[in-house]
């Protein structure tokens, strides 16, 4: 289970009872079903609205809860050590991430707009950086927006967007001018019913099955220039300001679901036998489950400041890089011994420590890779 700890008060305890429930209730009886099926049902997105975990931190007058970062921290905290990490996902790419970019660059009009729809779940949202080819590269990116009177016009094609094939909003970066380097690229807002914008096909994954990932298509799809999100030419800003929260979101889903493996695997010892004694009782098994619990309470102490230092407006880009690069190195270390303590049976998908050696691998990839985070550190040393 996981560890109690100072940085939550009480209502956050009496709101992780609510996520709890919900997980119990409304994802665990459908999550294989959505497993097979690549995709969630669309009333996983009202049922969470309708319990308040969608974009808990919205203002009161937007439909939200007005509550801190850490109760987004709990609802991603709790799917993801129930084992959910596709719903987990879904998510926090709505909540943590797109709904960040709303709330610090949308208008008046755009808030009013979305955000009461997207705490509902009425309006589910993605956000399209990545291109075939360009990867952590944003710099590299040809999607464009070019203005043509009040309207922008945009073509170009995104990949591996969580949240594809159910979005009706898309947070989209464009070029918006060639010449500008980081400095000539925008986000667009782009309605999923516009005429030229097109889903591809739901990408078959490695892991986080339940989770929609799919190629995006835009074929000269026109918005009006009231879709700007931000000034033209600030999506660099805007991003460098975002990413620090999502990859703590990022570090936060990885030790969340490293404990599970941890708390699943200790349990599993303890009834497994060889050669005539339970396996938790060798001195190999003990030694490897004190420094699975000796990284894993390294990893929830920093985590944890860090979640302090970001609701007081103070996480930095080094912070958030420093966590997400050795929480998610850390997870694939634990999950991969747990699953060894499982022997063939670890192999076997109906084994749920199985899905979550595959579901940990993508966690060291995405919000930037392991790469990009010692960069980032590095510029800071």
């Amino acid at each position: 289970m996981l560890p109690h700890r100072a940085v939550y008060e009480e209502e956050h305890r009496m709101f992780r009872e609510t996520v709890r429930h919900f997980a119990a209730s409304k994802i665990a009886p459908e999550f294989r079903r959505w497993e097979d099926a690549g995709i969630v049902d669309r009333s996983f997105w009202t049922a969470g609205g309708a319990a308040g975990l969608l974009c808990p931190q919205v203002p009161e007058e937007f439909g939200g809860a007005g509550g801190d970062f850490r109760f987004n921290a709990i609802v991603l905290e709790e799917l993801s050590h129930s084992g959910f990490a596709g719903p987990a996902t879904d998510f926090s790419v709505h909540s943590d991430v797109c709904c960040g970019y709303l709330l610090s660059y949308g208008s008046a009009e755009q808030k009013k707009k979305w955000l009461p729809r997207m705490v509902s779940g009425k309006t589910v949202c993605a956000i399209a950086m990545t291109e075939p080819g360009t990867g952590s590269d944003l710099q590299g990116i040809r999607t464009r927006a070019t203005r043509h009177g009040d309207e922008y016009v945009v073509s170009g094609q995104k990949t591996f967007i969580s949240n594809g094939q159910m979005c009706d909003l898309v947070i989209v970066v464009a070029r918006t001018n060639s010449e500008g380097g980081s400095k000539g690229m925008s986000l667009v807002l782009i309605e999923a019913d516009r005429q030229g914008f097109r889903r591809g096909r739901n990408l078959e994954k490695l892991g986080h099955l339940s989770s929609d990932t799919s190629e995006l298509f835009f074929d000269e799809v026109r918005v009006p220039v009231g879709n700007l999100l931000g000034a033209e030419g600030g999506a660099m800003a805007a991003l460098m300001s975002e990413l620090p929260q999502e990859r703590l979101t990022i570090a936060l889903h990885s030790i969340a679901a490293a404990q599970k493996a941890f708390d699943l695997t200790k349990n599993y010892v303890r009834e497994r036998n060889a050669f005539g004694s339970s396996i938790a009782s060798f001195q190999n098994t003990r030694f490897k489950l004190a420094d699975l619990k000796a990284d894993l309470s390294v990893g929830w102490a920093f985590v944890d400041q860090c979640l302090r230092e970001h609701i007081r407006g103070e996480l930095t880009t080094y912070a958030a890089s420093t966590a997400k690069l050795w929480i998610t190195e850390m997870h694939g270390r634990v999950v991969d011994q747990c699953l060894q303590f499982f022997g063939g049976y670890g192999f076997m998908r109906e084994y749920e420590i199985c899905r979550l050696y595959a579901d940990a691998r993508v966690l060291r990839i995405y919000g930037g890779t392991s790469e990009i985070m010692r960069e980032l550190i590095s510029r800071n040393l």
